[in-house]
């Protein structure tokens, strides 16, 4: 679920934060991407398509645009967490969700698949977006492709949504900088909102819709003085309620170690003897046929690439510096200042 009706508050709010690009913009880009929610794209694509032959050619999509992809699985999932895991096994028909963070014998064979890619695939200790979003915060990748919105409220800096392998797809892009600045909110009071919109991690306030909350928050600045000043007969505060774990769940990233990432080139035979059952199975010829087909596109595209920069049309290296507006959006007005309050926290009662 990630947050609830965050995308939506930030159309409408601070629309200066969201611009439309093309893939063709993160050449050179280094993007972690959230594997869950590919996978779970995969399983409800119409008609539906293998998750290996899916991660087969959504990655080499990425690595002929230049795109250096890393793919972050999720560890165990915090135990404020279970209640959100368990609905969602219900409503999919599963005996149980997943409590260990143990990889499933399909999440196994993507990995191994990915290995033979040679791209990286790393655990994280917790949620997937939590370790995403460290990875942009400390400047190891330049953004996060995940269509989760809580990738923000974890500190990602650079949001990617809609970043597949379509033709013609448009990538909507976040900019937590903006976000704040628009909202005018420091980033503490962002987790904040996002907790009272609705998050995997607690309850929410019964009958908080998401203007009500972004006019509290900007106003009280904490979740702590929101409470204070609600009426608590049409917006009953949760018994037991834990928004004190999920603000620490949101802003704990900081103790997330980065790993060391390396690529390497796709291994042809590997992946030939991996994802056809027999040698001579008709998969054989597409499989073949796909990756010189990588091959020429990726060569001819860091072709063009470098032509663009012997001419100076060199693409900036910062995100923001080169965001371009498209017809879907018009031009946004002038971000607000920030808002960086130091308010108290008091106790809930």
């Amino acid at each position: 679920m990630g947050v609830t009706k965050l995308a939506e508050l930030i159309r409408s709010d601070a629309p200066g934060a969201v611009q439309h690009r093309d893939i063709s913009d993160y050449a050179e880009k280094t993007i972690a991407l959230d594997t869950s929610i590919v996978m779970n794209q995969f399983r409800a694509a119409a008609p539906p398509m293998s998750l290996l032959m899916g991660f087969f050619y959504r990655t080499l999509t990425f690595l002929e645009h230049g795109i250096k992809p890393v793919f972050v699985i999720d560890g165990s999932p915090p135990v404020e967490k279970m209640a959100v895991l368990e609905r969602r096994a219900e409503v999919a028909g599963w005996t149980s969700p997943n409590r260990t963070g143990a990889a499933s014998s399909q999440m196994k064979s993507c990995l191994q698949l990915l290995s033979h890619m040679g791209v990286p695939v790393i655990q994280a200790p917790g949620d997937a977006e939590a370790l995403c979003a460290r990875l942009v915060k400390d400047g190891t990748v330049d953004a996060v492709a995940s269509e989760d919105m809580d990738t923000l409220p974890f500190g990602a800096n650079v949001l990617l949504r809609g970043l597949n392998a379509s033709r013609d797809s448009e990538v909507t892009e976040y900019s937590l900088t903006k976000l704040l600045e628009q909202l005018q909110l420091s980033h503490e009071e962002l987790i904040d909102l996002c907790i009272l919109l609705g998050c995997d991690y607690c309850d929410k306030i019964p009958g908080l819709g998401p203007k009500k909350a972004l006019s509290l928050i900007q106003k009280h600045r904490s979740i702590e003085n929101v409470v204070l000043h609600i009426n608590r007969q049409t917006h009953p505060v949760p018994h037991f309620w834990k928004y004190k774990e999920a603000r620490r769940i949101f802003s704990d990233v900081s103790q997330i170690p980065a790993p060391e990432l390396a690529w390497t080139e796709p291994d042809e035979e590997a992946l030939v003897d991996f994802l056809c059952r027999s040698k001579h199975s008709s998969r054989v010829e597409r499989i073949r046929g796909r990756m010189q087909k990588y091959r020429e596109m990726r060569k001819k595209r860091q072709e063009e690439r470098d032509k663009d920069r012997a001419a100076g049309r060199t693409r900036q290296t910062r995100m923001e510096d080169f965001w371009r507006v498209t017809r879907k959006r018009a031009q946004p007005g002038a971000a607000a200042n920030s808002s960086n309050s130091n308010d108290k926290r008091p106790k809930l009662t």
